[in-house]
């Protein structure tokens, strides 16, 4: 099977997946890979806001179900989850609708939010208008930026450079991880 043919069958579950595990990065990529026709720019959109929304429903509804859980428990000793309840005290609507947007809010909001008497319903509603406007965004950024994003990495598509390329996002991905989880810990 070809790069083409994974791509071309697999592009927007990954995409899904990807906006709803790890974010901007994978959604900009999306929009990079509609802007080189794997698959239409409108269908990278609505698989990014659709991955964002299912994921950040479902840590909301962990925090309201599972409050007591002891990784609840753990997000609520977290420096951001009091910020985060201290922002949407403040601005519950504008917060619900931000938190994306807001660099170290993405997870750790809808489970503090869930914690709340915030109601299922209006989470959701603002949720959505929140995840169509994040999806459209950034894979509209990926999409506008194609030319120089294949400039900066090269023709992704030639054979084995898209699996380097790939590999190399992988293993920075899981490096950073891997380093924010001891730092996160040796606090």
């Amino acid at each position: 099977m070809t790069i083409e043919a994974i791509v071309a069958k697999y592009g927007l579950a990954a995409l899904f997946a990807g906006a709803a595990l790890e974010g901007e990065a994978a959604v900009v990529a999306g929009g990079v890979l509609a802007h080189q026709q794997y698959f239409p720019l409108w269908a990278a959109m609505i698989a990014a806001a659709t991955g964002s929304f299912c994921a950040d429903q479902a840590w909301f509804f962990a925090g309201q179900r599972m409050r007591d859980h002891r990784w609840v428990a753990a997000a609520r000793a977290r420096p951001a989850f009091a910020r985060a309840l201290a922002m949407l005290e403040r601005h519950p609507v504008g917060f619900i609708f931000a938190f994306r947007f807001l660099y170290g809010f993405r997870t750790i909001s809808p489970i503090a939010i869930g914690t709340t008497a915030v109601a299922p319903r209006l989470f959701a509603a603002v949720n959505a208008v929140s995840a169509i406007s994040w999806g459209i965004i950034f894979c509209s950024i990926g999409y506008w930026f194609g030319h120089a994003f294949e400039a900066l990495v090269g023709r992704l598509t030639q054979g084995p450079r898209l699996w380097w390329l790939v590999g190399g996002i992988v293993a920075a991905g899981l490096a950073a991880a891997l380093i924010y989880r001891q730092r996160s810990r040796a606090r």
